[in-house]
C-alpha cells in the first residue's frame, strides 16, 4: 500500500476509511476526535449521524473504488440497529473490520453479531481512557486489516503451472512469511506467458520483483535472501536458543526476550508450525470470532521481535552437543551458535501416506497440512480431506468455501472419535461436506498430476475409483527428533522425553551429570528443554504449547540461578 503525504488532498482520498456511525452528535464527535489524535496520517475518518447516513457513504465508498478497513457503529440507532447496519456492510466490503458500540445491558446484541455478522469486538461505553480500553484493540484490528489487504497490484508475482510441487512451494514459503503475492498460471495468464518468453528455457515457477528482478525455482533460502528475512544470527552465543517457531517456540521467545534473556529462534521452514497453516481457530482463548494461524503467527514473530529476541528461518538446525555448560547448536550451513540454554520446540510433521502414488503427487495434488496457498485453485473441484482429529475438521470448513464439494475420509465409524464437537457441528451444518466413516484411500493415479483416487470401505469392502485434483491429509504425526538421535533421550516413537517421564521411562538421576531429578520440562541434557507437540505425552492444543512455552522460560530460569548464571 502506498505511504500518504500529509496535506496532499489527493493522497488523502486513497487512504482506507474508518467510519464511525453513532446517532448521538456527543459521542459521534468524541469518537471521531479519538480517532483522528492516532490514525488520520494512515486513514480517512468518516462519521455518520445516522444509519442511513452511513448507508450513503457507503455507496460512494462503492462508487470511487475506496476501501473501508473499519466499521465502529453503535447498536442503539434509532432507524437501523448496528447489527442490521452492519449486515449490509459486510455484504458489500466483507474484509472490513467490525466493532459494535453497546451500552452495558446490549451485550446479548453483541453476542448475536459476533454470530452473524463475524463481529470482531464489541465496546461498551464510555471507553475512557482511549489509550487503554480503544487503541490496543483497533490496533490490532487494523493490523490484521492490513495484512490481507490487497490495493491495486505492484508487488511480486509467481508465474507457474497451478499443480506443480515446486510451485506450491514457493507460494507456501511467501504466503507463510506473510509475505504479498500475486499467481499467474502459465497455461493461460498472458502476464505469466510473456515473462516465459523472456526468460527461455528457466526453470518454473519464476519469482518476479518490483525492482525487475526474477528468480528461476528458486529454493526457500535463496526467497528468504532476497526479501531480506534474516539468516546469520547477530552474535555467536545466547542466553537461550529456542528451535522451533511454531506455538510453544514463539511463546517462549516473547516470554525469555520480555525477561532480558539474550534470546534467538531458529524454524527450517517458516514460523507458526502447523498451527499456522489452520485457516481459523475457533477455540484459542479470547478471540470469541475466531482468528487464522497465519494472523496468530504474524501476531507473535512481531511481539517477540519487539522485545528483542531475533527470529532466523530457513534456518535449520542439524545437531546439538553439551561441551560442559555451554549447548552448541550445528546449523544445515555447518556454522555453530552456543547457548546456555536451549529449548527444543521443533513441533511435529504429518505422516506420510504409505500408498502407490503418494511419493509421486506431492505437491501436486497432495498436500500434507491445509497448504492455504492453494485454496483458490480448488474453486469448483471436488476436494479430499483425510483424517479425523479438528486440524482435519478446520480443512475442510475452510476449503468448503472454494470447493463445489468437499469429502471428509475417516477412518473410525464416526467424527466424534477425535474431533471437537463444535467443529463437528459446523461440518453437519455445511451443505456442500460429506463425511465418510470407515473409509480409507488405497492408491493416487495420474499422469503429470493428480487425476484419480481410489477408495475403500472397510464395512463393506467395496473399491472404488473417483476423480480427484485435491487430496489434502492430516493423518496423525511424526516428530522432528531426528537430528537428535544419541543426544536427548525419547521415546519409542520419537517423542522426546522430559521431567518424571525419564524416571518413569527407567533414565535414572545417576544418568545424569547433576545431583538432582531432571525439571518437569528438562530433557536428559540438563539446561535442554522441550516443550508443545515435541514433548512426549504433551497436550496437542495450541493453547498448551504456548503455555508450555511460558513455563519453559521459568525453568529455564530456575537452571541459570542454580547453575551460576
Amino acid at each position: 500500500m502506498s505511504t500518504a503525504v500529509k496535506g496532499s488532498p489527493a493522497d488523502e482520498t486513497r487512504k482506507p476509511v474508518i467510519l464511525a456511525v453513532d446517532d448521538d452528535p456527543q459521542v459521534l464527535r468524541a469518537v471521531r476526535r479519538d480517532l483522528r489524535s492516532v490514525y488520520a496520517d494512515r486513514y480517512r475518518i468518516l462519521g455518520a449521524s445516522s444509519a442511513g447516513e452511513a448507508l450513503k457513504v457507503l455507496d460512494s465508498l462503492e462508487e470511487r473504488g475506496h476501501d473501508p478497513a473499519l466499521f465502529l457503529v453503535d447498536q442503539r440507532m434509532p432507524d437501523m440497529t448496528g447489527l442490521d447496519f452492519l449486515l449490509e456492510a459486510v455484504s458489500r466490503f466483507p474484509d472490513a473490520r467490525r466493532v459494535l458500540l453497546t451500552a452495558y445491558a446490549e451485550t446479548d446484541a453483541a453476542i448475536k453479531a459476533i454470530n452473524k455478522v463475524r463481529l470482531d469486538y464489541y465496546l461498551m461505553k464510555p471507553w475512557d481512557p482511549p489509550a487503554e480500553r480503544l487503541f490496543p484493540v483497533l490496533d490490532d484490528l487494523l493490523s490484521d486489516w492490513i495484512a490481507a489487504y490487497r490495493p491495486t497490484y505492484q508487488g511480486i508475482r509467481v508465474a507457474g503451472h497451478v499443480v506443480s510441487a515446486r510451485t506450491h512451494a514457493v507460494r507456501d514459503f511467501l504466503t507463510r512469511n506473510g509475505q504479498p503475492f500475486r499467481f499467474l498460471d502459465v497455461t493461460s495468464d498472458p502476464e505469466a506467458r510473456k515473462l516465459v518468453t523472456q526468460r527461455s528455457g528457466a526453470e518454473l515457477p519464476l519469482v518476479a520483483f518490483p525492482d525487475g528482478a526474477v528468480l528461476a525455482a528458486p529454493s526457500s533460502t535463496e526467497l528468504a535472501e532476497r526479501l531480506g528475512l534474516p539468516t546469520t544470527a547477530s552474535r555467536p552465543h545466547y542466553d537461550t536458543v529456542i528451535v522451533g517457531a511454531g506455538p510453544a517456540g514463539l511463546a517462549a521467545g516473547v516470554y525469555a526476550a520480555s525477561e532480558g534473556l539474550s534470546t534467538l529462534l531458529l524454524d527450517a521452514d517458516s514460523p507458526g508450525g502447523q498451527a499456522g497453516t489452520s485457516s481459523l481457530i475457533e477455540n484459542y482463548l479470547g478471540f470469541p470470532a475466531g482468528l487464522s494461524g497465519g494472523d496468530l503467527t504474524r501476531r507473535a514473530v512481531s511481539q517477540a521481535g519487539r522485545f528483542g529476541a531475533e527470529l532466523l528461518s530457513p534456518v535449520e538446525a542439524v545437531g546439538l552437543r553439551p561441551v560442559g555448560p555451554t549447548k552448541i547448536i550445528t546449523l544445515a550451513d555447518g556454522s555453530e551458535i552456543s547457548a546456555e540454554t536451549v529449548l527444543l520446540a521443533t513441533g511435529v510433521s504429518y505422516n506420510r501416506l504409505d500408498i502407490p502414488g503418494a511419493e509421486r503427487f506431492e505437491g501436486e495434488g497432495l498436500y500434507y497440512g491445509a497448504a492455504m496457498t492453494e485454496s483458490s485453485s480448488c474453486i469448483s473441484h471436488h476436494v479430499f480431506i483425510i483424517g479425523g482429529a479438528n486440524s482435519a475438521g478446520q480443512a475442510a470448513i475452510h476449503f468448503a468455501k472454494y470447493a463445489a464439494k468437499v469429502s471428509v475420509l475417516v477412518r473410525a465409524d464416526s467424527l466424534e472419535a477425535g474431533m471437537s464437537r463444535y467443529l463437528v457441528d459446523e461440518i453437519h451444518r455445511t451443505p456442500n461436506i460429506e463425511v465418510r466413516v470407515s473409509t480409507r484411500v488405497l492408491a493416487l493415479h495420474g499422469d503429470k498430476h493428480l487425476e484419480r483416487i481410489t477408495l475403500v470401505d472397510d464395512t463393506t469392502g467395496t473399491e472404488t475409483e473417483e476423480r480427484a485434483r485435491f487430496v489434502f491429509t492430516f493423518i496423525g504425526a511424526r516428530p522432528r527428533t531426528g537430528w537428535l538421535a544419541g543426544i536427548v533421550e525419547c521415546d519409542q516413537h520419537g517423542f522426546v522425553l522430559t521431567g518424571p517421564d525419564l524416571l518413569r521411562a527407567g533414565k535414572p538421576p545417576t544418568a545424569r551429570p547433576l545431583a538432582r531429578d531432571p525439571m518437569l520440562l528438562e530433557t536428559s541434557v540438563p539446561g535442554v528443554f522441550a516443550a508443545g507437540d515435541v514433548r512426549a505425552h504433551s497436550i496437542k492444543r495450541v493453547a498448551s504449547g504456548v503455555g508450555e512455552g511460558a513455563m519453559a522460560v521459568a525453568l529455564i530460569h530456575r537452571y541459570r540461578s542454580s547453575s551460576g548464571q
